[in-house]
């Protein structure tokens, strides 16, 4: 079965994005608090009582087969009400630790992961504008990065659905090379260096120098390139969810887009058993550190046998892997599309990162800091140098580098502005989130909360019923909005359902 399960099955992904939140205020200190009170400022809120559901989550499961011992402390339900919020896209505005954060709902391809990430800057930005209306003055300053500048780091995660056939330990060999390299198109830059790591002016990647160890369970300490968390939110007896916490948060789109698209079309091969490169790097902790701070893309990688190759090489070997591979398989539009522009990203890497000037983060935003610096006549360890790479980042989109470079059409597009203004107001329709979208904007009343993998309605008499969505490609529109448009109540759903 697992043989051909790319092609008649699409791959479930989403990611989650934690944001810088820094206060005006200095008295405000609290970010926990600034963070609550940030999301329950977004006016777009469905159905502001569902809770969140965490029946089915364990952080603390691992992949390599054991759990770790640790509390997990469950918030009440007025708690729980503050830290989540439940969104009609499917997806999930929450406080996580210190950051306000949202996860995309499960999306089935690179391009809509895309339009249902960008929407999340939106919504975020809303909720900020919310505050300042009331507030009357801007307390709060967001950033869609991934360090502070002051040695704190925060997460960027994707998922991928992939398929228990395929054994972790696979997993970890096949993609290792893959993930230290692919930073060169999807890295966001950043000036400096953090975490004790050798000083540099300015290098690829935001999230490199905080990777510590290989394989791991923690996303905090001793952060892992190769994260094992196994909470599949799915039938784990099918499924795993691959957690990679290696990324970059981006801004540019097609950063996204590769990013997510590129792994997306390694994870086919591994699970379709095909030919993947054999490459064995002597120091992968190292060697992530060293392709971050080579901004010409022309340094070597020590291998594990002594011989040496470089980060393009690297890509090449699964863009190879993959041309073969679909040569003879059926491919998509979207997976098409994303073979031509890796290697296209590839070539002219090669020839000079600044050709990509217009499609990637890294390389914009150093062009950006270096035609600034030239003007000012001021170094790289200028305190307004720092603060460009942070603006660069801002979710204000009156005041976000980024965003001036979109209207000034100076970086490309892959998702149009229609798509992402929709993914805020309408679910996925291929994946679960379809339903869980619906139910939450067709019977908000009778919504008592939801999480990956069910909703649950309140039928009165102090009774919860739930409805479990534990296959994520089932809830899907062709499946339920025939179920959805005949039940008028939740309690006719209800009714519909278990008969």
């Amino acid at each position: 079965m697992h043989a051909t399960h790319s092609h008649n099955l699409s791959r479930v992904i989403g990611t989650e994005t934690e944001f810088g939140i820094a206060s005006r205020d200095p008295n405000a200190a609290d970010p926990v608090a600034n963070s609550i009170h940030l999301i329950g400022h977004y006016p777009n809120l469905p159905a502001p009582h569902a809770v969140w559901d965490y029946e089915n989550e364990n952080p603390l499961l691992d992949a390599r087969g054991f759990e770790v011992d640790g509390e997990r402390e469950r918030p009440g339900p007025d708690y729980n009400r503050q830290l989540n919020k439940v969104l009609a896209n499917g997806g999930r505005l929450y406080v996580d630790g210190a950051h306000p954060e949202y996860s995309t709902p499960e999306c089935t391809n690179a391009r809509e992961v895309v339009a249902f990430e960008r929407v999340g800057e939106r919504i975020i930005a809303q909720a900020l504008d919310g505050i300042t209306k009331v507030r009357g003055h801007e307390q709060f300053v967001l950033y869609k990065n991934n360090s502070d500048g002051k040695g704190n780091s925060y997460g960027y995660h994707e998922n991928y659905l992939v398929s228990r056939a395929v054994s972790f330990e696979r997993i970890t060999q096949v993609l290792t090379p893959f993930l230290v390299t692919r930073s060169i198109y999807a890295g966001s830059g950043k000036v400096g260096a953090e975490n004790q790591t050798s000083p540099v002016d300015y290098q690829i990647s935001q999230r490199a120098d905080f990777f510590e160890t290989l394989v791991d369970l923690n996303t905090m300490v001793r952060r892992p390139i190769i994260n094992t968390r196994d909470e599949p939110h799915s039938d784990s007896t099918k499924y795993r969810r691959l957690h990679v916490i290696v990324g970059d948060a981006n801004m540019a789109e097609l950063s996204t887009y590769l990013k997510v698209g590129a792994l997306s079309i390694a994870l086919d091969l591994l699970e379709a058993g095909a030919e993947l490169p054999r490459i064995n790097l002597a120091d992968p902790v190292s060697a992530i550190k060293q392709v971050s701070r080579d901004v010409l893309v022309k340094e070597t990688i020590k291998l594990a046998d002594g011989t040496a190759t470089t980060a393009i090489a690297v890509q090449r070997a699964y863009l190879k892997a993959a041309q073969n591979f679909y040569a003879c398989h059926e491919l998509d539009q979207v997976t098409k599309d994303v073979l031509v522009r890796w290697e296209d990203v590839l070539d002219r890497l090669e020839r000079d990162p600044r050709l990509l000037v217009r499609e990637l983060d890294w390389v914009a935003k150093r062009y950006l800091i270096e035609s600034y610096t030239e003007r000012k006549g001021c170094g790289w360890d200028d305190s307004r140098v720092r603060l460009m790479d942070l603006q660069y980042h801002d979710v204000r989109p009156d005041k976000g580098l980024y965003y001036t470079l979109e209207r000034s059409h100076r970086i490309e597009r892959v998702v149009l502005d229609h798509e992402i203004a929709r993914a805020e107001f309408f679910p996925p329709v291929g994946t679960r989130a379809y339903f869980r979208g619906q139910c939450v904007k067709k019977y908000p009343n009778a919504v008592y909360g939801v999480s990956w993998t069910s909703v649950l309605f309140d039928i009165g008499q102090n009774k919860i019923k739930r409805i479990p969505l534990m296959e994520p490609l089932r809830g899907s529109e062709a499946l339920t909005a025939e179920l959805l448009a005949q039940a008028e109540t939740a309690a006719a759903l209800l009714e519909k359902i278990s008969t």
